[in-house]
């Protein structure tokens, strides 16, 4: 009658959450989240959601078109038998507005967090389990090159086209220039040593250049080089990207 005690309980946790993100060619990712049913008994999930930070935005990947209406690939069931487990999808991309001043990630960094509302039985209240979100991003160095835009198939001596985005990823102003080196399988045309222009740091720039393969098969890209002329560094880029070269009767025929 006299004494009051608050006493708090933390219930048990029956689900395993397992997270991982996966690079592109390009600056989106794609988010992994599994979910996995640790308990002896029936868990509902009730909804998964994604807290990002503002510069992300995010779309599943969870659903399917089936006759014109998007149908989730894990039907209508919404719970968890005991060891039972589902993985979720999502795309992440910069917002459009952030991307030309969003500097590439380097070392751990947190990417917000995974909502989960669950519960035990239909008829009771849904709980939270949040879990934090972190990316071990690999440094790219002071300048990050990447692709925009590449074929998947060539034909043997036929000149095609590909597109770069080169990032300043360092904390000064870098002047620069395109050089390149024909290789066996590798002929580059147009001029080498272009002026590029200036990047400041966390800003980006894209370059088209015109090259043409000579040999069949799966061919790696080589001889590709920038030049920031301001500090006399120079970036090579051997294996930046693969073609598929073909016959020219083999790409008629398709």
């Amino acid at each position: 009658m006299f004494l009051r005690k608050l006493c708090v309980f933390s219930p048990s946790q029956p689900l395993d959450v397992k997270t991982k993100f996966h690079n592109s060619d390009k600056d989106d990712l794609f988010l992994e989240v599994q979910i996995q049913n640790i308990s002896s008994a029936t868990v509902f999930i009730q909804n998964v959601s994604l807290e990002l930070p503002e510069k992300y935005t995010h779309k599943p990947l969870n659903t399917v078109n089936l006759d014109g209406r998007d149908e989730c690939t894990f039907g209508t069931r919404t719970f968890l038998q005991a060891t039972e487990g589902r993985c979720y999808l999502y795309h992440l991309q910069v917002k459009e507005e952030d991307s030309n001043r969003a500097r590439p990630l380097s070392g751990l960094t947190k990417m917000g967090s995974v909502k989960i509302m669950w519960k035990r039985e239909l008829g009771e209240m849904a709980m939270l389990y949040t879990v934090p979100l972190e990316r071990e991003a690999q440094s790219c160095g002071d300048l990050k090159l990447s692709l925009e835009k590449i074929p998947d198939t060539v034909v043997i001596e036929e000149p095609f086209q590909m597109t770069f985005k080169i990032t300043n990823c360092s904390d000064r102003i870098m002047s620069l220039i395109v050089r390149m080196h024909n290789t066996p399988p590798v002929r580059w045309f147009g001029r080498s040593g272009s002026y590029l222009g200036k990047l400041i740091p966390g800003s980006s720039i894209s370059f088209t250049l015109t090259l043409m393969c000579v040999q069949l098969g799966v061919i790696q890209i080589a001889g590709l080089r920038i030049i920031d002329t301001t500090v006399k560094t120079k970036y090579c880029y051997d294996g930046a990207a693969s073609v598929c070269v073909v016959p020219s009767m083999v790409k008629m025929k398709n």
